[in-house]
């Protein structure tokens, strides 16, 4: 168990960020950050061409505004890659700073069931799944719509749905 320095919650081995507190468990606390030109980035989903949303989903990491579309598959996971790692993601959130903002190797699944709903599951990671600033519980499908905001962790993602 690691110990939350700020509240002395016990957390789970591996997480980066107190789930009663949110601080940071990580000795080096510091960030490598660089500018990143807004000028060029979406401000409503009006702004976003329509030649760039492709797929049944796509994934709009925010702040970057970097789109993932999500296609020819009705299942994908997201995490992101480490070293020796036997199971892999779908989805390598890894050049997200995935690491630094709390992302687990195999974080949540979004999925795309008969009927065409869109649902996305928690897979017990170590920093929780938000949808719209609520904690989602684990392993459990819940229901997406277009411009839901999810957070991995710290990493925030938005839904588009085509």
């Amino acid at each position: 168990m690691t110990l939350c320095p700020a509240c002395h919650h016990k957390n789970l081995p591996g997480s980066l960020f107190c789930a009663e507190c949110g601080t940071s468990l990580t000795a080096d606390d510091t960030l490598a950050t660089r500018n990143i030109d807004d000028s060029t980035r979406p401000r409503t989903m009006s702004d976003v061409p329509a030649e760039r949303i492709q797929g049944w989903v796509t994934l709009h990491i925010l702040p970057s505004g970097q789109l993932i579309p999500l296609s020819r598959r009705d299942e994908f996971t997201l995490g992101r890659i480490s070293d020796n790692q036997p199971v892999i993601p779908d989805v390598d959130l890894g050049p997200y700073q995935a690491y630094t903002l709390g992302v687990s190797r195999l974080h949540a699944q979004i999925k795309r069931n008969a009927s065409g709903m869109i649902t996305i599951m928690d897979l017990d990671s170590s920093n929780g799944t938000y949808l719209n600033g609520r904690k989602l519980p684990p392993r459990r499908e819940t229901p997406l719509s277009h411009g839901d905001v999810v957070a991995l962790g710290k990493l925030k993602i938005q839904i588009l749905i085509a």
